[in-house]
């Protein structure tokens, strides 16, 4: 308890960086402020960058931010801040850690939210600052809708937060106090879960959990007779389909990066839906009762779990 609320004070005096204050980088400063930043004992800041003037000022005129930077002030922000979060699309965020590797603070913690991992395991050498400590991370929360505007802190409340434990050239010792560092502050945000895991893990599980959601949801969208199909919904299209309010280019970039691991989730789903048209089409009843009933078990089953863990 007592080193719990160590973490909390250590992080009360942090200045923290947000890079890209759209949709996940505002709630991400929104979250820090909504917790960390209301403590009677916060002495720390919450700067943010971003290309968009609007946003910026958006975020200090509600007291989100204290600073606001654009793009060419990089150096002076990161030279400031002892944790950063990068909000920025996977490829945009791959360049801006390459560009800025000897910029950060030293002994600074530095994170991504980006949806797929592989893209930086493989530049990892490149893009891990010399003296700061990278720790790639992913918030399993958001909206639908872009900008800064649409940002909430309460977006991560009971949600998961996944990390990547891949120690760099940091001291070990120094690593892990800053991975429980960032688990308290994950904790503070209001996320209720942790998940610690590789890359790889990471993108095969996300590729099945979120992107390939996004492709059904998007392929059940676009196979529709009409646009005024929606009058007879009763609220099953409605839950399926809510993620197909798509960012596009962020999603594009997002399936490319993964093309390996989701296609394979594709063709594994085609393989069920091909079944299951199989049983409809030729009314063999007993075997679509069969999987139908195999499938309620599995999902009660996956739901057990999750409340397990």
């Amino acid at each position: 308890m007592s080193e719990t609320i160590s973490l909390e004070k250590k992080l009360s005096t942090f200045t923290y960086g947000i890079v890209g204050l759209g949709i996940m980088g505002g709630s991400i400063a929104k979250a820090i402020r909504n917790s960390v930043g209301q403590s009677n004992f916060f002495s720390g800041k919450i700067l943010g960058l971003d290309r968009n003037t609007e946003s910026l000022e958006a975020a200090k005129k509600e007291q989100i931010i204290d600073e606001g930077f654009l793009p060419d002030q990089n150096k002076i922000m990161l030279s400031q801040c002892d944790f950063v979060f990068v909000c920025l699309y996977p490829h945009a965020i791959l360049d801006f850690l390459k560009e800025n590797r000897n910029n950060f603070k030293d002994n600074a913690i530095i994170t991504d939210i980006s949806g797929v991992k592989n893209l930086l395991e493989i530049n990892y050498d490149e893009i891990c600052p010399p003296n700061a400590d990278f720790i790639m991370g992913h918030p399993m929360a958001g909206g639908e809708k872009e900008g800064f505007a649409s940002s909430k802190g309460e977006f991560f409340i009971n949600h998961n937060y996944i990390l990547i434990d891949k120690p760099n050239n940091i001291a070990s010792k120094i690593h892990q106090e800053n991975v429980e560092t960032f688990k308290t502050l994950i904790h503070k945000m209001g996320f209720s879960k942790i998940t610690v895991t590789d890359s790889n893990t990471h993108d095969n599980k996300i590729g099945f959990t979120s992107q390939l959601c996004h492709v059904v949801a998007s392929a059940m969208v676009e196979s529709a007779e009409d646009e005024q199909i929606t009058s007879f919904g009763g609220g099953s299209f409605e839950d399926l389909t809510r993620i197909a309010m798509i960012n596009a280019p962020l999603w594009t970039e997002l399936f490319l990066s993964n093309k390996d691991k989701l296609v394979n989730h594709i063709e594994n789903f085609k393989k069920q839906l091909t079944l299951m048209e199989e049983y409809i089409q030729n009314e063999k009843k007993d075997e679509l009762c069969a999987l139908l009933t195999d499938v309620r078990q599995k999902r009660i089953k996956m739901q057990q779990n999750n409340q397990k863990s």
